[in-house]
């Protein structure tokens, strides 16, 4: 008999769901997830549960997740009332003037606020999961507001690199907001404590930086003046944000000299090119030559201005005008500081173009005889000259973008550093080849040098890439001279290859050598910069509960402590990626709360110890003291984790239809490499995808094994005091909140049900039990997947990950479950994709088109290259009549063809279109569930 029974609503799937997983724990075996999944597909066959229903359904699922998203989000930054993100400032304005030496006074106070102490860095990864109206709706919603509106679609769009911009100016400049008034509570407590010399205060001890517009790696669409222009209209925005501050206040020479900076600012953005037309450039050249000065390449006239106003005012005019000029004195001419990003390999082809120096700095046969061949170079090198004729002839990319940089120093900003990051760092020759670069084009006093440790080779390996740098005399020169060694974790790659949990712990030990690597070369004076890229989900590094614990997770009390009794001053800086990472800055509120608790953690005193190897609050901390068991349990962890991502089924799950389940959420591709024959590549490693979708497939499939997998094995050696150390261990239970957080995402029904879709043996098994249409369907299906070859490597990958849970679930039996709402959620999703499977294998025959085969078609609707294959079926069958048909030709009209498709577009062709729609909206809904994407 079919089943006739619709469900009204999520209620009646979720008591069927119930009903389903007490049948099959009873019986011992089957699987819940696909047998709800099954009986949906059923239903919306026979037409018993209409497409609408379930539709709707799934927009109540993804709105009920998002309203619980925004509550988690005002609870991560410890609540959005601004009376008491003040007060938390308030609180810790004694703390920040006195810090640990009260008797220090005045001076010693200034040199605290004084100094960046954080400084969070807003990036553009690919993480616009969410159209902008929908990030500002639940971005409100945390703040206690209502929603401006109901959206029908939470999906994006591509973003533009304007996109990116606007979204990162909007959320920069809440944060400067909340910065001003995090000054402006410092600076109340100093007017009360030292009344006579409080206004000679410039507090910067939290500030902004960006590199929206600026990080080249793995983009083709940021040109040189693209990154120019956006400089230029980062520093209109700072020159506008000061005129409107000082419009009511008694500071005519600074109103005076920001007028005319604007006017020849604005001549110079309208100017910029958009692109390297020469005559564009040469022009742009010279207007900017003639109007830089005009334009200020430097606050300090500036600041000039604003100290003589200060001065001169009284009252709380006086207190506006030093905080107006503290925001100056921390951001230089731009809204937030410059960071430029590339990768190692673009150095290595501007360098070896430039001494012919051709050996790979990864063979470890050449390293030295390399590296003593760079500084001798180094030793040789005087500097040329840059002009905006040579950017436009230089073809390295690395070499162009350390142009663009000088000319930023010279014709923009040269007062703020800019940060000059380099992706994929495995080797100190890496660094030396930058540090070439930036002293050929005069600029090694204005670019701070940062290699990003990401792989688990640099990470393995850091080191030994840090010694070799701090070998070079020239290195150990630049670096004494800009004052500032900055170093650059990444959690997205090293998370996916070997595991979140051991990525970090291998972070940790290679910040733990810095002060030793330091000291030892004569650089104790140094101060130490900690940018860690990670994102705003578990797989990428954030911790999920709190900020308060993110901050205190990314920078461990420990290795703090070793550097500062090291003599080592050290700054903190952390990523806010993409839509995601810029939502905690999306109001007001936020913003303030956010920056409230950067900075508690920023002046949070490290609790003195005489025993290095303890750090909680209490004064101890087992997981140091049992250095063992840290080492042990990461490296088994991390172990099995490496092994899973060279398993083949590995690779299967993630590229089998993976990629297809994720709109675009950035302006890089999904995966590195194509398919020139057309369709979706096949992911044969995952290396071939960046981490993000890597990160964000692991979610939809419901298991996020870059936090998971590895944990049982460890456990299940070393978890004879597991439950001891998540009770009274700081740093080790931040830890498992990680692999809590995954696990209340993961459910191996979900997964073994992912695995089934993809057996060609459970299509035969339903083709054994259905109607003579839907078996011919089922068969075909079957054969589909029979040559698609994923079943055995599947079905393999998902016994090793399925022996790990257990074990994990051995020591750990209470540890988190997914909920069933969540659960439901994939089960639709399977339900839609197997309803969009059965109408592709009702696609006509046709002969090959466009180098493409009936075969190949349903081969690629099977990978859910849905958008793609329907594009070429209404070319192939067009649903209206040619027009030319009905034209009258002057004689009696012969046969036509026939007139159209329109009985395939509507009954297979359209459904299929909505239901891929509809498997991308569940996605919307299972992110705000997780509550990031990738």
């Amino acid at each position: 008999m079919p089943d006739r029974t619709p469900p009204a609503d999520a209620g009646t799937l979720l008591e069927e769901l119930r009903r389903i997983r007490a049948a099959v724990g009873e019986a011992g075996f089957g699987n819940p997830v696909l047998s709800l999944a099954a009986r949906v597909e059923r239903r919306l066959a026979e037409g018993s549960l209409d497409e609408a229903a379930v539709t709707a359904l799934v927009r109540s699922l993804r709105d009920e997740a998002f309203r619980d998203r925004a509550a988690r989000t005002a609870r991560y930054v410890g609540g959005t009332d601004p009376g008491a993100s003040l007060a938390a400032m308030a609180q810790l304005a004694p703390a920040a003037l006195e810090g640990e030496a009260p008797e220090g006074g005045f001076d010693a106070a200034r040199d605290r606020l004084e100094r960046t102490r954080f400084s969070a860095v807003f990036t553009a990864h690919p993480t616009f999961a969410l159209p902008p109206e929908v990030y500002a709706d639940l971005a409100a919603l945390a703040s206690g507001r209502e929603a401006a509106a109901e959206h029908a679609s939470h999906r994006p769009s591509r973003p533009t690199l304007e996109d990116e911009f606007s979204q990162a100016v909007a959320a920069i400049a809440h944060g400067r907001d909340a910065i001003d008034a995090l000054t402006r509570t410092l600076l109340s407590a100093a007017r009360e404590r030292w009344p006579d010399r409080w206004s000679a205060l410039r507090p910067r001890p939290v500030t902004l930086a960006s590199w929206v517009g600026y990080d080249t790696d793995g983009r083709v669409d940021i040109g040189w003046w693209d990154t120019l222009r956006l400089r230029l209209r980062m520093k209109r925005l700072q020159l506008e944000r000061l005129r409107d501050a000082l419009a009511p206040l008694p500071a005519p020479a600074a109103s005076a000299r920001l007028a005319e900076a604007l006017a020849a600012l604005e001549q110079q953005i309208e100017a910029c090119p958009t692109d390297g037309t020469p005559e564009a450039v040469a022009s742009f050249g010279r207007l900017v030559a003639a109007t830089r000065d005009a334009a200020l390449t430097t606050p300090e006239p500036l600041l000039r201005d604003l100290d003589a106003a200060v001065e001169a005012a009284e009252g709380e005019a006086q207190l506006d005008l030093a905080v107006v000029r503290a925001g100056l004195f921390a951001h230089g001419l731009s809204l937030a500081h410059t960071h430029v990003r590339l990768n190692a390999s673009q150095l290595h082809n501007a360098l070896r173009q430039r001494t012919g120096l051709a050996d790979p700095p990864a063979d470890p046969s050449r390293r030295r005889t390399l590296l003593a061949a760079m500084d001798e170079a180094l030793g040789k090198l005087s500097p040329v000259p840059v002009d905006f004729g040579a950017i436009l002839a230089e073809q390295a990319s690395a070499a162009r973008l350390m142009m663009t940089v000088a000319q930023i120093a010279k014709h923009v900003d040269g007062s703020a550093p800019v940060r000059f990051l380099i992706a994929e760092t495995e080797s100190g020759y890496t660094l030396l080849s930058a540090l070439y670069l930036a002293t050929l084009f005069g600029v090694d006093r204005q670019v701070e040098i940062s290699p990003l440790f990401e792989t688990p080779e640099a990470l393995e390996n850091g080191e030994r890439v840090l010694e070799e740098a701090l070998r070079s005399p020239h290195w150990r020169r630049y670096l004494a001279g800009i004052g500032r060694l900055s170093l650059q974790f990444g959690y997205s790659d090293s998370g996916r290859y070997m595991g979140q949990l051991p990525a970090t712990y291998l972070i940790e030990r290679l910040r733990l050598r810095v002060a030793e690597l330091l000291s030892r070369h004569g650089l104790s004076g140094v101060e130490v910069v900690f940018f860690d890229t990670h994102g705003e989900s578990v797989g990428r590094g954030a911790h999920p509960f709190s900020l308060t614990d993110r901050l205190r997770y990314l920078s461990p009390t420990r290795s703090r402590r070793v550097l500062v009794r090291a003599g080592i001053p050290v700054r903190l800086e952390s990523a806010f990626q993409g839509g995601d990472g810029y939502l905690l800055f999306g109001t007001p509120e936020l913003a303030l709360a956010t920056v409230a608790r950067v900075a508690a953690h920023s002046f949070a005193a490290i609790p003195p110890q005489a025993d290095p190897t303890v750090i909680g609050p209490d004064g101890t901390d087992p997981v140091y003291a049992e250095g063992d068991f840290a080492a042990g349990f990461f490296t088994t962890a991390g172990a099995a984790m490496r092994d899973l991502v060279e398993d083949p089924g590995y690779a299967a799950l993630l590229g089998a239809f993976g990629p297809a389940l994720l709109d675009p959420t950035g302006s890089r591709p999904s995966a590195r490499q194509t398919d020139g024959m057309g369709g979706p590549a096949v992911i044969r490693h995952p290396r071939e995808l960046r981490a993000i979708p890597n990160n964000a497939i692991l979610q939809q499939v419901g298991w996020m094994a870059n936090s998971l997998h590895g944990l049982g094995g460890a456990l299940s050696r070393y978890g004879h005091n597991f439950e001891e150390l998540r009770r009274n261990s700081p740093r080790f239970r931040r830890a498992m909140d990680f692999a809590a957080h995954a696990l209340a995402h993961s459910d191996l029904d979900v997964l073994r049900a992912v695995v089934s879709l993809l057996d060609p043996g459970a299509w035969l098994d339903r083709a054994a039990t259905a109607e003579a249409e839907d078996r011919e369907a089922a068969l075909r299906l079957a054969t589909i997947l029979e040559d698609m070859a994923l079943a055995a490597p599947l079905g393999a990958m998902f016994r090793r990950v399925q022996a790990d849970h257990l074990l994990l679930r051995g020591t750990w039996p209470d540890a988190p479950r997914m909920e069933e709402r969540e659960v439901l959620l994939h089960a639709l999703r399977i339900a839609v994709i197997g309803r969009i499977w059965r109408l592709a294998m009702r696609v006509p025959e046709f002969s090959a088109r466009h180098g493409v085969t009936h075969a190949a078609l349903l081969t690629r609707l099977v990978r859910l290259d849905v958008p793609a294959a329907l594009e070429l079926l209404r070319d192939i069958f067009p649903a209206l009549p040619d027009p030319a048909a009905g034209l009258d030709y002057g004689e009696p009209p012969g046969p036509r063809g026939a007139s159209s498709y329109e009985r395939e577009h509507r009954e297979v062709f359209e459904p299929m279109g909505r239901l891929f729609a509809l498997v991308r909206e569940i996605g919307t809904a299972v992110s705000h569930d997780v509550g990031a994407f990738g």
